[in-house]
Formats: C-alpha cells, sequence, structure tokens
C-alpha cells in the first residue's frame, strides 16, 4: 500500500546517503559491507499494524518508516513541520548498522565509544536512564522512555549530522526542546567533537543533504 513515488524516493535518499558524490561508487566501503552483513533493513510501512511482520529477532536491524512521513515535497516546500522523515529513518540504519559497526571503538552505541563520550557531554552527564530533568547544560536532551542508551547514540548522531547538512536550519522551534543545535556553525561551536568526528574525511560522512533525486542511472 505505500506509494510508489514514496518507496522510490526513500530508495534515493539511501542512495545518497551511501553514494554522497553520486559517482556510482559507495564513499566508505566499510560501512555498506556492515550493512550487509547485519542484514539491516528500513521497512515502508502504510499503516502501523503493517510492522507486526517484522519479527522480535529483526527489530535490531530494522528502521521503520512511515508513508504518511516520507515527503518528497519538502525538499521543494522546506516546510519546518512537514520534515521529510526519510532523511532520519534511513540515516539510523546506516549509523546503527553501519558505522556502529565498522568503527566499534569510535562510533559503537555503547558507554566509553568516543561518540557515546561526547554525547554524555551533551546531555549534561552519562544517563543510562531518561533523568526526571536534564541538567541546564545539556543541548540534547531527549525525553522518549522507550530510548534506550544505545538509542539515544543513534538520534545524537542523527541530530549531529543532519543539522551539519542544513537540515534543521529552520525548525529550531519544533526541536529545540530536544535538540539546541540546529545549524553546522552551532554544532562546530557547541559540540567540537562531535563536529569533527563527523567530518573526519576518513569516515566518509555525507556531505550534501540527500534530496532524494540521486543521479546515477541505478534504478
Amino acid at each position: 500500500g505505500v506509494a510508489e513515488n514514496k518507496l522510490i524516493h526513500a530508495a534515493h535518499v539511501l542512495a545518497e546517503y551511501l553514494d554522497n558524490d553520486e559517482d556510482g561508487v559507495v564513499d566508505n566501503q566499510l560501512v555498506l559491507d556492515a550493512i550487509i552483513a547485519s542484514k539491516a533493513t528500513v521497512g515502508l510501512w502504510k499503516n502501523e499494524g503493517d510492522l507486526d511482520v517484522i519479527t522480535e529477532g529483526q527489530r535490531r536491524y530494522t528502521m521503520d518508516l512511515g508513508d504518511t512521513e516520507t515527503r518528497p515535497e519538502w525538499h521543494v516546500n522546506n516546510q519546518p513541520t512537514a520534515f521529510d522523515a526519510s532523511l532520519e529513518e534511513i540515516l539510523h540504519s546506516i549509523t546503527q548498522n553501519g558505522y556502529a559497526l565498522a568503527y566499534p571503538e569510535i562510533f559503537g552505541e555503547k558507554i566509553g565509544t568516543s561518540v557515546a563520550d561526547a554525547m554524555d557531554v551533551a546531555r549534561g552527564g552519562q544517563f543510562i536512564a531518561i533523568p526526571d530533568q536534564y541538567p541546564e547544560s545539556a543541548w540534547y536532551s531527549y525525553t522518549d522512555p522507550s530510548c534506550n542508551y544505545m538509542c539515544m547514540v543513534t538520534e545524537y548522531m542523527y541530530w549531529g549530522l543532519a543539522s551539519i547538512l542544513g537540515a534543521q536550519d529552520d525548525r529550531l522551534a519544533v526541536i529545540g526542546q530536544e535538540w539546541k543545535l540546529n545549524t553546522a556553525e552551532l554544532v562546530e561551536t557547541n559540540d567540537p567533537i562531535l563536529y569533527n568526528l563527523l567530518t573526519d574525511d576518513q569516515y566518509k560522512f555525507p556531505i550534501h543533504l540527500p534530496d532524494g533525486n540521486y543521479t546515477p542511472d541505478l534504478f
């Protein structure tokens, strides 16, 4: 039941994240190898009940993306409250099942990795569970009780990279209760450790925000 244009859009976003210079060759083969080895998937659904087809054993490696929240038109209209969630959910899969496994000491989603240490600073402390209240110094204050420490790292990397790539420039009023550094300049100035990790050329993170128009003739 998922609209075909939404499915194709999501596939293009995935391709653009992995081959950001769009030369037809994946930018970081180690990351792609890790994604393939983990058998990671992104499940698109029309109705939320469709998620029941995902077995419990697959959930660690599966991200879900809803039809209505996949919004190709955002890349033209750029309306802050009608965001294209494919930019988030697909990146979650790439970082959780790609970068975290390819570089476990740097991007691993566990206590003590480079990105987790940076996150602990961003949250104002090392919180395994959601605190009753985050310190005033925190600029990352996710409060979803279903999100464990591993999940917190996934979200942290998304907020950092999406802000660096410009996806959050006009969305501070929407996201500010969770993430305050909505521009590349704010990330670089206030969270230099995360900024340096996500812009270090050796890891080949995207430098351009996907728009759903992957140019190589692969589809």
